[in-house]
């Protein structure tokens, strides 16, 4: 286990790893087997103001530890978040309940582009009436200092903040396996295959630097989300161990809270659907969190997506103040099983009058779209 030890290069032919340490002293070591487990990097912006102190990314511990010592040593008072992800969404609810303003903006004039418009709509309303400031559709041009606090400038907008959070997303650590001659995959990711195992013989990546199969697609996806990364984990320490384990690979279950909204998605969006030549037609509904007599009981609305060709559920996206978190996992083990939207009519799923109404949100809209269908 050396800590302190930066690995520069990997030399596939003569398997090798080699590097320096923070002494400076040169190494190489020679493997039978080698995992890359790089991880991936906040993405930083290329543009004036975004190397200031006090603009940070939110990406592994140190970050938020870093975040953690300004808003106790500073008096912040106002934020603002460039990006609308989950880890931005995430954010800001945080610093709403440190009685920080927040103000967020972002180029894409599209709130949640990959969730269905009106519930999208209605998380988008959920976030303003908390008091946070939402500019879509505009590009930040550059960051300046000011006294003790910081502008945020762009096209024909000005905003001012104590701290400023970058949450653009992020991009696989994936250098020194192109410098190594490994292919890379989707959005420069380590290609490997369903044994993780990468274009070079010996050599297996995992985590957020490879990429995986799409179990509604076929293809490959780089969906980096944490529940992958630890069974890719898992699957390459068989692997290098001598016992054979395949990954069928992932549909891209994700789900985040901002306020009093769960969004959760798995599977293909309509778009998506189309852009992978399925023929997807969607259904949208709106059903209770419990049953309709019980006290407590909110609204959850779910879109779900089939294709009309083969009857094949593709994807279902939910939003809803209670219930969609955890409801989002039936159609994921659906689309695992590559199950036909009639026969998830058909699955037997818990009912009891405090957990949802006698039909499941998540039947009820596949029974609707199965009209469509």
């Amino acid at each position: 286990m050396l800590t302190g030890h930066c690995a520069e290069s990997i030399d596939p032919k003569q398997q090798t790893v080699s590097g320096i340490s923070l002494e400076g002293q040169q190494f190489e070591f020679s493997y039978d087997r080698l995992l890359i487990a790089t991880g991936s990097s906040a993405i930083m912006p290329d543009l004036p103001g975004f190397d200031l102190p006090g603009v940070m990314a939110l990406k592994n511990l140190e970050d938020g530890r870093k975040i953690k010592n300004l808003l106790r040593t500073n008096t912040v008072k106002k934020a603002v978040i460039i990006g609308m992800g989950y880890i931005a969404l995430e954010m800001c609810e945080s610093l709403a309940a440190l009685n920080v303003a927040v103000d967020m903006i972002k180029p894409n004039p599209v709130f949640l582009p990959w969730l269905q418009p009106s519930m999208a709509q209605a998380v988008r309303e959920e976030i303003e009436s908390k008091g946070v400031g939402i500019y879509a559709g505009q590009a930040v041009e550059r960051i300046e200092k000011t006294g003790d606090g910081f502008q945020v400038l762009s096209p024909g907008l000005t905003l001012s903040a104590d701290m400023v959070l970058v949450g653009i997303g992020i991009t696989p650590n994936s250098q020194i396996a192109e410098n190594a001659g490994l292919e890379l995959g989707v959005k420069n990711s380590i290609a490997v295959d369903h044994g993780l195992q990468t274009s070079k013989k010996n050599i297996y990546a995992a985590g957020d630097c490879a990429d995986a199969y799409h179990v509604v697609t076929g293809g490959k996806a780089w969906i980096p989300l944490a529940l992958r990364a630890n069974r890719a984990g898992w699957a390459v320490a068989d692997n290098v161990c001598g016992k054979d384990v395949y990954l069928e690979g992932v549909a891209g279950t994700s789900v985040f809270r901002v306020f009093d909204f769960e969004v959760a998605r798995t599977g293909l969006n309509l778009a998506e659907a189309e852009e992978f030549g399925f023929e997807p037609v969607e259904n949208m509904i709106e059903s209770r969190s419990k049953a309709h007599a019980h006290p407590g009981n909110t609204a959850i609305w779910v879109n779900m997506i089939g294709d009309k060709k083969s009857g094949r559920l593709l994807g279902a996206q939910m939003v809803g103040k209670e219930g969609a978190a955890h409801r989002i996992n039936g159609p994921a083990v659906a689309l695992h099983g590559r199950m036909t939207v009639e026969q998830y009519c058909q699955a037997d799923l818990a009912y009891a009058p405090p957990f949802g109404p006698t039909w499941d949100p998540s039947l009820t809209a596949a029974n609707q779209l199965l009209k469509k269908l």
